[in-house]
């Protein structure tokens, strides 16, 4: 068993859970950096690429689970989550005792909590990573990275947490790391709305778009994630690096968690109503766009 462990900690056999915009690409880190791979999605077209590359491809997440050592995932939402962890084919059914579970996706602290309890009661280790930053921030290996769960188990995956990320941080029990993730998302949800506001306040008041930005750009007061989005606004051309359904979700699980916390969030729910009707109007033309697509929202409110 003492062999096993420390094989496990030199070269661990990985597996990753969920081929989408963020997963490909961390996981295409992972296997650049000469890590044993397996990977599971469930449309398996989507694993094409990494195949192509070396890893291995499984069935079900199940099947993923029982070859290797510590399994990450990155999926859409709680029941995505619930389907590969839990679902007739499930990963922890079939995981080994010690397997360690880092769980990337952005879910509520409920279910990342339920998680980390069933998978204890099966002898299995996990933690919740989710991630801060879009696609380009995967490719290059900058995300940030914020975890919950034992420490100790959080210190043996310091080293995989760093092919991928610029920083990690460890953030606490069980849950603190989706708690830490929300807090985050608070704030990228609300500055792209007071961006928005900003941008048509403008506009309305008669002053020249390219210009507007311009002068925007160049002061302290807008974060990176508002400059970021700019060159969107001056194109009024809004390409998904973080789509705005996942916002809409991410606003979800916000409010849901202040809910049962009894923190009132009233500027939150006002941007989530803001978001909810741009993401109508692009369901209803088959459109996936950034969330950035805010400020195309309030244009058209005051018809600029």
């Amino acid at each position: 068993m003492t062999m096993t462990t420390d094989n496990q900690q030199s070269s661990p056999r990985l597996g990753f859970i969920g081929m989408g915009a963020m997963g490909s690409r961390m996981a295409g880190r992972l296997l650049a950096a000469g890590y044993d791979l397996t990977v599971y999605n469930r449309e398996r077209e989507r694993t094409r690429m990494l195949e192509q590359r070396g890893a291995k491809v499984a069935e079900t997440p199940g099947d993923l689970a029982a070859c290797t050592d510590i399994v990450i995932s990155s999926v859409a939402d709680d029941a995505a989550v619930d389907n590969v962890m839990t679902g007739s084919d499930g990963a922890l059914a079939a995981a080994r005792l010690g397997t360690t579970f880092i769980e990337m996706s952005t879910i509520s602290p409920a279910m990342s909590r339920r998680l980390y309890e069933v998978a204890r009661g099966k002898g299995v280790s996990v933690l919740d990573s989710p991630v801060s930053g879009s696609t380009p921030q995967a490719e290059q290996g900058q995300l940030v990275i914020f975890v919950g769960g034992e420490k100790a188990v959080y210190d043996r995956c310091q080293k995989i947490l760093g092919a991928l990320a610029r920083e990690s941080f460890y953030m606490g029990p069980s849950g603190s790391g989706v708690t830490m993730k929300l807090c985050v998302n608070t704030l990228l949800g609300l500055g792209l709305q007071a961006l928005a506001e900003a941008v048509t306040l403008g506009l309305k008041g008669g002053l020249q778009r390219e210009r507007l930005l311009e002068v925007l750009g160049g002061t302290v007061v807008l974060s990176p994630s508002q400059k970021s989005k700019l060159e969107n606004v001056l194109k009024d051309a809004y390409p998904a690096t973080f789509p705005l359904r996942l916002m809409l979700k991410d606003f979800g699980l916000i409010l849901d968690a202040a809910m049962h916390s009894a923190t009132p969030m009233p500027i939150t729910a006002a941007a989530q109503q803001v978001c909810a009707a741009e993401f109508a109007k692009q369901s209803a033309a088959g459109r996936d766009e950034d969330f950035s697509s805010v400020v195309r929202t309030m244009e058209q409110m005051v018809q600029v």
